[in-house]
């Protein structure tokens, strides 16, 4: 094996501690398991407000930090844990930027104001701290534009520094249609040069681009799933950014997510009512009828169930569904079970299907993680109707416990489900291409045929879900493989004419 590696994870979400979309779930596995490889890997975070100490054993570990932030000297608190039991996790604490309800949005789901601020300065006290702990990483691997700064950085302002002066980045983009866009004003903050205010780094039609400048200074960039890699180069899928992803050459690339089979396994899953596997599925049925009694779904064993765990967003495909659910609910036999929050027009719409349709439709407005395990287990399919999809998690997981996805053939979601065919009986799940309300109602109606006419190939689909394996096993080593190629890369420092030309081989 290959020389263990020190390895920096900033992000602005991580689960358990908090999470909104697949980037929580991440951070969240992917240290894990490189840690099982032997590398010392570490993660920083925001304390937001919400996160309970004593329930993650939450301690104080450096009182006060001061970080520079431009012209101003910014105080923080640094407090540590450890991410199932073996990864250090260190949490800033700085009350003007994360004592607050939500991470990125108030009530109304409107954007905090602040928000460059908030990750600007996250950015750079994950780098302060390594200083404050004596840690030297090897790569900082940064996610998405909340901490797409950190390549920059490294770069411009710690170049010559004892401790970080020879350290890679990487940078991973979970989602490019979120490039952290706002007005100029907030550059200053960040205490980058005024010179990397160009057209080719961080000015983006005069504001300030977070991800943009990130993917320009970073030493690798990837993404979450080879599609989408291939996707955000295009006019269509870059939103923007295609040019300067396609400048990166071979380094960028895309390494798709894993999953965490100690936590979604319904053979071992703590949070359904009944385990089973593909040997003996009698605990699906148990799980069912439980999530049937939850949501307030008529118990009816023969009746299939369409699961759907989003956050209710335009890309997730959800006004896409809202145009032909409540068709679907009077022309065929099926039940929904919906869990998700976002978008408040949304919320009002799928919050009040139940009252319209009582028995057919179940909808929890909010996050409920047993209950997201519940709709895992208990439903029959899984819906994923997204506009584009970088790589998603739940139609893995879904696999994994024998609910079939139904999803639209774009990014992740393509790579890893197998389409049905209807001659054989092979495939994982049901695909559709076009992103409009006629696709959805068509593409239940064929699932539907087959769970009601086609038995043996129902049965068939589900042995074969549930063979599937995207474990974060082989993931980890492909990221680490794509340190090394970062740390490789450091070597051509700066914005010489050396570095374009190596990042275009």
């Amino acid at each position: 094996m290959a020389k263990p590696l020190n390895i920096l994870i900033v992000s602005s979400e991580c689960t358990p501690f908090a999470k909104t979309g697949g980037m929580g779930d991440v951070v969240g596995s992917l240290p894990v398991f490189l840690k099982k490889l032997g590398h010392d890997v570490r993660i920083v975070i925001p304390k937001y407000s919400f996160i309970n100490d004593k329930k993650h054993w939450i301690k104080p570990a450096l009182k006060k930090m001061n970080v520079q932030m431009g012209n101003v000297l910014e105080q923080c608190s640094v407090f540590s844990t450890a991410l199932n039991e073996i990864v250090p996790v260190y949490l800033i604490e700085y009350h003007e930027f994360y004592d607050r309800a939500g991470i990125y949005h108030d009530s109304e789901f409107n954007d905090y104001d602040d928000n460059p601020k908030r990750f600007a300065f996250l950015s750079k006290a994950a780098l302060q701290l390594c200083s404050e702990i004596k840690f030297i990483p090897d790569v900082i691997h940064a996610n998405d534009w909340h901490t797409a700064v950190i390549p920059a950085y490294l770069k411009k302002l710690f170049k010559n520094d004892p401790v970080l002066g020879k350290t890679a980045s990487v940078l991973t983009i979970h989602n490019i249609a979120y490039q952290g866009r706002y007005s100029k004003y907030y550059y200053n903050y960040t205490g980058l040069p005024k010179e990397d205010f160009t057209s080719e780094k961080f000015e983006c039609f005069g504001a300030v681009n977070f991800l943009k400048g990130g993917i320009h200074y970073a030493d690798m960039v990837n993404t979450v799933s080879h599609g989408y890699a291939t996707e955000t180069r295009t006019l269509a899928g870059g939103y923007g950014m295609d040019y300067f992803l396609n400048i990166k050459g071979a380094n960028y690339i895309g390494i798709l997510n894993g999953a965490d089979y100690s936590v979604w396994d319904p053979a071992t899953d703590k949070l359904i009512p009944a385990n089973y596997s593909p040997i003996d599925l009698k605990g699906k049925h148990i799980c069912k009828k439980a999530l049937q009694k939850q949501l307030g779904l008529r118990q009816l064993a023969r009746t299939p169930v369409i699961g759907i765990i989003s956050r209710f967003v335009e890309q997730k495909g959800l006004y896409i569904l809202s145009e032909c659910i409540e068709n679907i609910i009077h022309n065929m036999n099926v039940q929904f079970a919906i869990l998700g929050a976002g978008d408040r027009q949304l919320e009002t719409y799928f919050g009040s299907l139940p009252q319209q349709h009582a028995g057919k439709i179940g909808c929890h407005v909010g996050y409920d993680n047993e209950l997201a395990h519940l709709i895992e287990a208990g439903s029959d399919f899984f819906l994923m109707p997204s506009l584009y999809e970088p790589c998603g998690l739940n139609q893995i997981y879904s696999m994994k416990y024998g609910t079939i996805p139904i999803i639209r053939a774009t990014g992740g979601l393509d790579e890893t489900v197998e389409n049905y065919n209807h001659d054989t009986g092979e495939g994982t799940g049901f695909k559709f291409q076009d992103p409009d309300g006629k696709a959805v109602y068509n593409i239940i109606e064929l699932s539907l045929h087959t769970y009601f006419k086609m038995k043996p190939h129902f049965k068939k689909l589900i042995q074969n879900a549930m063979k599937q394996c995207f474990s974060w096993e082989d993931s980890a080593a492909e990221y680490v493989r794509l340190y090394m190629r970062a740390i490789e890369n450091r070597s051509y420092t700066g914005d010489s004419t050396l570095l374009q030309q190596h990042l275009q081989i």
